[in-house]
């Protein structure tokens, strides 16, 4: 029996209300998996937590356009 519970799912804050690309993340303890909204039974990437911090400070730090 697997009691493996699934990942809850969050859509970034800046997908904003239109569609369109919209990136979906869900956070375990060990690791942070990221998907596209629009295809949710397609490719998850996983990434270590970490490793997502250092994305999102990345990221972070680059002027908005």
């Amino acid at each position: 029996m697997n009691t493996a519970v699934p990942p809850t799912w969050f859509k970034s804050s800046r997908s904003g209300t239109e569609g369109g690309e919209c990136v979906e993340v869900a956070a375990a303890t060990a690791v942070v998996r990221v998907r596209d909204s629009k295809a949710v039974g397609g490719p998850v990437v996983a990434v270590s937590r970490s490793a997502w911090a250092g994305f999102l400070g990345l990221v972070s730090s680059q002027p908005r356009g």
